[in-house]
């Protein structure tokens, strides 16, 4: 009876510790996810990856990877100057504890990415619904969504090129442009003909101005004309009275 009870306690705890064990993304999670970070490193010439932990320790990590392939951890990798990954960190809880579980995730780059940048892109997961209780309820599941998502996010902050570089190609010579002429005079045929209108009027007034200022001028310029002088040599007087 002691062995038998032993080994009932003994299962028991056994479930009890399986209950906390965080899963790993799943294969065909993990497969699908690498060619997508890889298609994004050519465009964009970042590597990307993830990282899911159980619990803070950093030895416990349940599954990593990135461009460079399943289990291939992108951060401080020799091919990867520029790098960002998303790292989850989940930690389940006995079902006889009081404690909930929970979970914390962030984003992670190279020194060359600004903080704020990062956070940012942090910040964006929720858009997706890849929330801590995400991570909580499938965390193979959001780590792997969380980190195909990071070169869109990591587009958005200008930090990457949204569409990739064809630098093989050379540029194509700018298409001339139309005729502008005719377009020109019927977009603007209305100031053009009161800008003229306008002219005209000043013109006409600048001659006007002109021919009446020279005419002044003559008038002021000439001698003036002496008056016929009265007959006998004298000016008549008035007679004096008696």
């Amino acid at each position: 009876m002691v062995l038998v009870g032993a080994c009932v306690i003994g299962v028991a705890t056994g479930g009890d510790d399986d209950s906390t064990v965080v899963p790993p993304p799943t294969a065909t999670e993990r497969n699908d996810t690498v060619p997508i970070l890889r298609q994004a490193f050519e465009s964009q010439g970042i590597c990307y990856g993830w990282k899911l932990q159980d619990g803070y320790r950093d030895d416990d990590v349940v599954s990593a990877g990135s461009n460079l392939g399943d289990g291939v951890p992108v951060e401080n990798h020799p091919q990867c100057p520029r790098w960002v990954q998303v790292r989850g960190i989940v930690t389940y809880t006995s079902d006889s504890s009081e404690a909930e579980d929970y979970a914390s995730v962030a984003v992670q780059g190279s020194p060359d990415f600004e903080a704020s940048d990062l956070i940012l892109v942090q910040t964006g997961l929720s858009r997706f619904d890849l929330t801590d209780d995400a991570f909580v309820d499938d965390p193979g599941w959001a780590v792997t969504r969380a980190a195909v998502t990071l070169p869109l996010l990591v587009a958005e902050r200008g930090a990457a090129s949204p569409e990739p570089v064809d630098t093989a190609a050379a540029p194509a010579d700018p298409t001339p442009l139309k005729d502008a002429g005719s377009d020109l005079w019927r977009d603007r045929c209305g100031w053009f003909i009161g800008a003229a209108a306008l002219l005209l009027i000043t013109a006409l007034l600048v001659t006007v101005g002109l021919v009446l200022r020279r005419r002044q001028r003559r008038e002021a310029a000439a001698p003036a004309v002496p008056g016929p002088r009265p007959r006998g040599g004298t000016a008549a007087r008035t007679p004096e009275k008696a």
